[in-house]
């Protein structure tokens, strides 16, 4: 804990602690000292390079910089005498000097600016030195280092806060200048685009391009990013009614961080490809006639109508199933991209007014069987500590997962948490960018992580290196799992798993052992047939070494989308009314029921490949899609389209005309994130505030709208004037955020659950006493070794691995319409070792055919060191090669997850066709 000391500010006396700076102190007194080098922003660390903060000490022959001085009991410090006065203005003069006429300048109103201004200087007795030119090269950003002060900020954004380490300093004296990598132009670097840099400098030497020769901003909105589950908190930043680009802000979960597609990704919704209209498909015109849509024209098989014949078409159609086959032959899928207020609405929907419980969302494709194993295990499928605990804990275990890319600001945090110390392991087929940072990197072969794991907890258990007590008094059936650990010897594992016996007992007895240790995981691990079982495995690895409940402990699975907690959380899926609570238990039921003011069906419902099947058998005729795609989302995506194109009715709410949408019935244009308020929830439990920052273009329609008109024509008396309303019903079903009110976060902008009351802060650790089990223990379930489904052989001889990239989102229905993101990831490509490039005898750039026994693609190459040899990794966000043609749709028994994650494939050069005649 700091000591307490007091100074003398300019005559007063101050109190500071040992920690703070004088310009700390200042700031925190009402005294602004310019600053040009240093920020107060979380993560940068005083740098006292530009001396524009001088002040003086009573007692000392030299000025001191503010920012990186302390005070110390009874110091004199004057910070508007003579001396600091005249030296600070003669640094900012000498800085001017070498700007461009600020008439000119790339940013007129720049921090730089106004530090100029506070302390009255318009230009510069001296002659300005030689400047580098401009540097245009990336899609996003504008490098005009003739506006360069080498004040260090950019260089301390890539390497202290971003960990990049893509920014340094080059050069010497007046020749000293900023550089990307090795001086290479920006866009062709190893810069991830994160922008961190933009946000910090204080000239406008580095700037976003969407601004350039127009700084003007006509309003800012606060509100959270729409991409993945970390949940960061922005600002739009507004010109005309068009988002320019965001800034972060000092959310719980980024501290002001972004990443590309939350930096540069929003003129996805000023695309012009935007639907603005409803549409109803033309007579005559089947649903598999989708293969003869003209790309360039993909409307041609749809009219446009009014709201009310769309609307009058959708309900009907879905009326009409109903009663001819009943309400169990429809099924609802909603959206993880939408606002927890519109995933209970869309749910409540299904089972009032289909009355059904078939109802799923992408957690189904996502983490099912990571929840499933932790509501067996712990009796609760969240996260028992926020992302942040990396800051507390000794060692960090990333296993399945590849944050740079999916969850690139919560990598962020654990790139400092080891530059503080911490101890990194990651485990994982793909070797990934987090791999530099990682004390240990165990690169596996594909679908053996129960065998590694097991190897791993047999170590811990024979050595005597689990804690006895937390086994003993917060856990059950031990002694079982013990048993069945016995023949698991990192010995006996390795034929399997590829991975050194003696690295096995390294990381085992480094994670064991460690006073704080927490394991983060993805879709490496729950896209599996055995994806409940390798769950099963991190959850008893946790449980027998007590690493659970404490700060820097725990367990968490990454969170995919942007609100798939949420969505989970108010039952965006088959099996559970909101919370959690079992659809099947009639108490829970009938309590529902009750509160509904309607009667539910008493059976859990079908999940999204399940639904898929159900409509190849009849027994699924007609379906509601709002902003889902799983026409490019689901495994073996050529049934999934089969089946779309065998429904009787289908409606799908979304902003383009996706994949799914072109085997519609009725299509209606729906809200885009920027476009409307609602609440979040993260990957950490954070409710977040969303807010409105952009009108909609033409007739699109606010997603709670469309779906309170399409139950009141399903014959449901709603009247929800406020997404408020809806929020505040939420919370008196739902007992974790029962302490959550619409007010307490306008004013707070966050809140993580379990809140209990309007006092409660809510509880970042869970789990810390006991388990919300019915005997408040944890349960150890043993997992054997199980074969993925499908496995290389002599006809499909290489594993194919799918996931994304970091500048696209999901299927890419909005990232690939974003210019700047699709400027920089713009075709599609297969990731492929260089030992077997060299065997297929092709070079980076080539075509090869992938082929599996659901599809085949053609596709280019791009060598990648980090694939072992006998494996791909194809992202599944390009439509005109799309992944999932090639997966396969085997289903975790558990989770009914499928197994993306691995499917057996076969790579040929392309076949080129020969030209006829001569040339």
């Amino acid at each position: 804990m700091s000591d307490i000391i007091s100074f003398i500010l300019d005559g007063k006396t101050v109190s500071a602690t040992t920690n703070d700076s004088i310009w700390d102190v200042a700031k925190r007194e009402g005294t602004k000292i310019p600053h040009l080098c240093h920020t107060d922003r979380v993560g940068f660390e005083a740098d006292g390079n530009c001396r524009a903060c001088m002040v003086e000490i009573e007692g000392e022959r030299v000025l001191a910089a503010s920012c990186i001085r302390t005070p110390t009991e009874g110091m004199v410090v004057n910070t508007a005498t003579d001396r600091p006065t005249k030296a600070r203005k003669m640094v900012m003069e000498l800085l001017i000097a070498d700007q461009p006429d600020r008439a000119a300048t790339y940013d007129t109103d720049s921090h730089f600016w106004q530090m100029a201004d506070q302390q009255q200087i318009k230009d510069s007795r001296f002659d300005a030195r030689d400047m580098p030119g401009d540097d245009l090269s990336h899609p996003a950003m504008a490098v005009n280092l003739d506006a360069c002060i080498n004040c260090n900020l950019c260089v301390r954004a890539c390497r202290d806060v971003q960990v990049n380490d893509v920014i340094g300093m080059a050069g010497r004296g007046v020749g000293s200048k900023i550089v990307f990598d090795f001086d290479d132009p920006m866009g062709e670097s190893s810069c991830v685009g994160c922008g961190e840099c933009v946000q910090a400098c204080p000239t406008g030497a580095l700037l976003e391009k969407t601004v350039v020769g127009d700084t003007r901003i006509d309003r800012e909105v606060h509100s959270v990013c729409p991409f993945c589950g970390v949940g960061c908190q922005l600002t739009f930043k507004i010109r005309d009614d068009k988002i320019l680009y965001a800034e972060g802000r000092d959310g719980p979960a980024n501290e002001e961080r972004l990443c590309i597609k939350g930096r540069f990704g929003f003129d996805y919704i000023h695309n012009p490809e935007r639907l603005t209209t409803p549409l109803i498909r033309k007579e005559g015109i089947a649903k598999d006639d989708v293969a003869t849509l003209d790309p360039a024209n993909p409307l041609t098989h749809f009219r446009e109508a009014s709201w009310e014949e769309a609307l009058e078409l959708a309900a009907n159609g879905l009326i009409q199933v109903r009663e001819t086959k009943g309400g169990n032959a429809l099924a609802g899928f909603g959206s993880a991209k939408g606002s927890n207020e519109e995933a209970y609405l869309f749910q409540k929907l299904v089972r009032t007014g289909f009355g059904t419980n078939n109802v799923d969302h992408c957690t189904r494709l996502c983490h099912a069987s990571s929840v499933a194993a932790l509501l067996e295990t712990v009796g609760s499928g969240a996260v028992s500590a926020p992302f942040n605990e990396a800051e507390n804990a000794e060692v960090i275990m990333v296993i399945g997962s590849n944050p740079t890319i999916n969850h690139p600001v919560a990598a962020t945090f654990f790139k400092n948490a080891v530059k503080k110390g911490a101890k990194l392991i990651i485990i994982d087929p793909r070797g990934q960018s987090l791999s530099r940072h990682a004390t240990y990197m165990l690169q596996e072969k594909p679908g053996t992580d129960v065998a590694l794991l097991n190897s791993m907890m047999h170590v811990i258990v024979k050595e005597g290196l689990t804690d006895k007590d937390y086994i003993k008094n917060h856990t059950e059936n031990f002694a079982e799992l013990k048993a069945h650990l016995d023949g698991f010897s990192p010995e006996a594992m390795e034929k399997v798993t590829g991975i050194d016996p003696d690295l096995i007992r390294d990381v085992a007895r480094e994670f064991a052992t460690a006073k704080s240790s927490i394991i983060f995981w993805g879709m490496g691990i729950s896209q599996h047939v055995h994806g409940t079982d390798n769950s099963r495995c991190l959850i008893s690895l946790s449980l027998m070494t007590g690493q659970v409940g404490r700060p820097g402990t725990g367990l968490h699975p990454l969170r995919g989308q942007n609100n798939v907690q949420g969505a989970s959380d108010v039952a965006l899926i088959p099996m559970f009314l909101p919370d959690y609570q079992s659809v099947e238990d009639p108490v829970i039921r009938e309590r529902f029921e009750k509160f509904w003011n309607a009667d539910i069906d008493p059976n859990k419902g079908l999940t999204v490949v399940e639904i898929t099947e159900a409509v190849h058998k009849g027994t699924i005729n007609g379906m509601y899609i709002m902003g889902e795609n799983p026409a490019m989302s689901d495994p073996n995506v050529s049934h999934a389209r089969e089946a779309l194109s065998l429904l009787d009715h289908l409606v799908v709410q979304d902003l383009f005309l996706t994949e799914t949408a072109a085997y519609a019935d009725v299509v209606l244009p729906a809200s885009a994130w920027p476009e409307k308020d609602g609440t979040v929830t993260n990957t950490n439990r954070q409710v977040q505030m969303g807010r409105a920052a952009v009108p909609m273009p033409g007739d699109a329609r606010q997603d709670l709208w469309i779906i309170q008109e399409m139950a009141k024509r399903l014959g449901l008396d709603w009247n929800y004037g406020h997404v408020k309303e809806v929020f505040t019903e939420m919370t008196q079903v739902m007992g974790s955020i029962k302490g959550i009110s619409w007010d307490r976060l306008e004013n707070a902008d966050a809140v993580i659950y379990p809140c209990e009351s309007p006092e409660d802060p809510g509880q970042p650790l869970i789990f810390t006493e006991n388990f919300p089990t019915k005997n408040g223990l944890g349960k150890f379930v043993p997992a054997s070794l199980i074969s993925p489904d499908e496995t290389p052989d002599q006809d499909f001889p290489t594993v194919l691995t799918t996931g994304r990239l970091l500048e696209h989102w999901h299927t890419g229905s909005m990232t690939r319409r974003s210019e700047v993101l699709d400027a920089v990831e713009p075709e599609p490509i297969v990731h492929m070792a260089p030992g077997m490039m060299e065997n297929l005898e092709i070079l980076p750039g080539d075509l090869v055919t992938v082929s599996s026994r659901r599809g085949q693609l053609d596709i280019k190459v791009r060598a990648d060191g980090g694939v072992q040899n006998g494996m791909i990794f194809i992202p599944f966000c390009y439509a005109e090669a799309a992944a999932n043609l090639l997966t396969n749709d085997a289903l975790d028994p558990f989770g009914k997850i499928a197994e993306v994650k691995f499917c057996a494939v076969k790579v040929e050069k392309k076949k080129m066709p020969e030209l006829a005649g001569d040339l």
